[in-house]
């Protein structure tokens, strides 16, 4: 029998709302495994934000900020940084605009002020505290996402000042920069190289805007039923909700669980 592999977001997909694992998920997880099916994570988060989530899961191989750091049972085979010089730029354009940034490498992150509402308000959405200020890290460490806080309204001329990053919004007030043409489905190419599985035998689980290019990209791709319209426009299958055994549903329904 072929191989087959399953890509799973985080948040809103295997972490509920309250940023919780439910039984049923990690039940589906552990049986999955037990079946021969490879599992892996692919979401925007840094590796040091769901470290303990891998741990849980017994995890790892994982594609983590979207597309650019992507690891292989614990070895690392392929990253991306952000350009350093054009960083530089955006930290001078986001300074002279009073929009502060998080530099994310894939150790730790740090804030280039020293405390700021939106930081609090979004990071603190993820169950994470404001990061430590120094607002010079980018220059000493490889800088794999960078977080830009501004509104909506605020975002455009940042996008058309930098045409070398990707700016992906995940939140009312924050938006990740990747180097363009970076994504989750990337990364995943990457990774089922390394497996050597084919694409038709590749699954991925997402909700959110980020997730769109990776549920187009591989065979089957699965909405969760809280994920974003963009999400289940072009997913082949929505599942139920995170929080209504939705992972376990939709697994049972592609008949990778009995």
């Amino acid at each position: 029998m072929e191989r087959k592999i399953v890509f799973f977001d985080i948040d809103g997909t295997l972490l509920d709302h309250e940023k919780q694992l439910p039984a049923s998920t990690y039940e589906a997880i552990h049986e999955l495994k037990k079946q021969g099916v490879y599992v892996a994570i692919a979401t925007g988060r840094a590796p040091f934000m769901f470290e303990s989530l891998r741990e849980k899961l017994g995890i790892e191989s994982f594609v983590s900020f979207n597309g650019q750091y992507v690891v292989f049972e614990r070895e690392v085979i392929y990253n991306q940084p952000l350009d350093r010089e054009r960083l530089h730029a955006l930290k001078q354009m986001a300074h002279d605009n009073e929009h502060p940034l998080i530099f994310m490498d894939a150790d730790t992150m740090r804030a280039s002020v020293a405390d700021h509402p939106y930081i609090h308000e979004s990071m603190g959405s993820l169950k994470f505290a404001h990061p430590p200020h120094d607002e010079t890290y980018y220059e000493r460490n490889d800088i794999y996402q960078a977080l830009l806080f501004c509104k909506p309204e605020e975002e455009q001329p940042y996008v058309t000042a930098f045409p070398t990053f990707h700016f992906v919004r995940w939140h009312a007030v924050s938006t990740d920069i990747l180097p363009y043409g970076g994504s989750k489905a990337e990364g995943i190419k990457k990774m089922i190289a390394q497996l050597g599985i084919a694409r038709e035998n590749v699954y991925a689980f997402g909700d959110g805007l980020n997730d769109t290019e990776m549920l187009r990209f591989v065979g089957t791709g699965v909405a969760m039923g809280n994920g974003h319209e963009e999400a289940k426009k072009v997913a082949d299958f929505v599942t139920k909700p995170v929080d209504e055994d939705g992972i376990l549903f939709g697994l049972r329904q592609l008949g990778l669980l009995k």
